[in-house]
């Protein structure tokens, strides 16, 4: 029969706001040709490989979807009836357990579980009718999304089943973590490449200290994990095809300078247990340390950290002492560039001095600022 997976596919990537710019970028080094972000949502056509390889590829998106249809719709009838007129056949199996979601901004239809029923009613009538059957929904599950959006709905299929943060390398979580996708997206931000030192002097579980190991080495982030298309009964089996890509793009031999430090020694044999778990313990050097302590020989290297801030894990007056040391600890490396990702509002005012930029980027649903301090550049060697 024929399905959807056979053929060209118009392929969405969701991301974070504020590293729409950073996504887009990593799908133009896989070859694609992405459009503008919206809200979030980049989209580029492909196969249903190129599908597979934004899933395993991607540092900084949170899922990829297949976008089935789009089109204009102000009531539920045309609701029904354009989600409906999709040839559902061609995307589910009989026994498809169907997972409605629903989304609407700046749209006359919002009211969101009445769209979910909506769409849900529509797709099993339409596989009904196709099938001249009553469905089971005994078998996977199918995830679709309804998006609304200034009156259009845009009908996609998720591709990704678990978001895309989750590397499977982090299965015990330390105090506030940060997902593994902003902390690619933080590193892909700063002018850190895997010839330069980097620190991080409050590295918690390892998460940040480990993406850098990953880029540096060149390992796709979702290699090591599955993805909700691989049970789609109508996908071609082509997961190994991208696999070994992945393994053939590997740089086991490079060497690193990546280090990361905490007050805490439970964090630090919590992000023993990652590193190891992701295959780079031994391109990373862990050590319990009071940021205060922290130093470093080498020369024009990076700083990337995620302190804690006031939503965590301290008052304010021990936040103020703490920024106002860490500032002290950076002027040591004025060669160095310092990257920070703080959501209290005054953390230039303690650190002692005004970042070169800052930019909006969201921890989870906290917003944050992301704070460039630019170092001392090499001095350029007369030829």
């Amino acid at each position: 029969m024929n399905s959807i997976f056979d053929g060209q596919l118009k392929i969405e990537v969701a991301t974070a706001s504020g590293i729409e710019a950073v996504t887009k970028r990593e799908l133009t080094r896989l070859g694609y040709e992405p459009s503008g972000a919206n809200f979030g949502r980049i989209t580029f056509d492909g196969t249903y490989t190129d599908v597979l390889r934004a899933n395993v590829f991607l540092r900084t998106a949170n899922r990829v979807r297949i976008v089935l249809d789009s089109f204009k719709v102000e009531t539920f009838d045309e609701l029904f009836d354009g989600i409906s007129a999709i040839d559902w056949k061609s995307i589910l199996p009989r026994d498809a357990k169907i997972v409605v979601d629903a989304k609407s901004k700046n749209s006359k239809i919002f009211a969101l579980s009445a769209t979910q029923s909506v769409a849900k009613k529509a797709i099993v009538n339409a596989m009904t009718s196709a099938y001249h059957c009553t469905l089971k929904e005994c078998g996977e599950e199918y995830d679709i999304e309804i998006s609304l959006l200034d009156d259009v709905a845009t009908v996609t299929l998720d591709t990704s089943g678990e978001g895309l943060h989750k590397r499977g390398y982090r299965t015990y979580l330390g105090d506030a973590p940060i997902r593994e996708t902003l902390a690619a997206a933080m590193i892909e931000l700063s002018v850190w490449n895997p010839d330069r030192p980097l620190i991080d002097p409050f590295c918690g579980s390892g998460t940040i200290p480990i993406e850098a190991a990953l880029i540096g080495l060149n390992i796709a982030p979702g290699m090591n994990r599955n993805f909700a298309c691989e049970k789609f009964s109508f996908a071609p089996n082509v997961r190994n095809v991208v696999q070994d890509e992945a393994e053939s793009l590997i740089d086991h031999d490079r060497t690193l300078k990546i280090s990361g430090f905490d007050i805490n020694p439970e964090a630090i044999k919590l992000a023993l247990k990652h590193a190891n778990r992701a295959g780079v313990q031994d391109k990373i050097h862990f050590q319990a340390m009071d940021m205060r302590d922290v130093s470093s020989k080498l020369s024009h290297g990076v700083i990337i950290t995620n302190p804690p801030y006031g939503e965590r894990l301290m008052d304010e007056a021990e936040l103020k002492v703490l920024y106002a040391d860490f500032g002290k600890m950076t002027k040591g490396l004025d060669e160095w560039c310092v990257y920070v990702i703080s959501s209290y509002k005054a953390f230039e005012k303690y650190y002692g001095k005004k970042a070169d930029k800052v930019r909006k980027l969201y921890n989870s649903e906290l917003e944050c600022n992301f704070y460039t301090y630019l170092g001392k550049a090499p001095k350029k060697v007369k030829k």
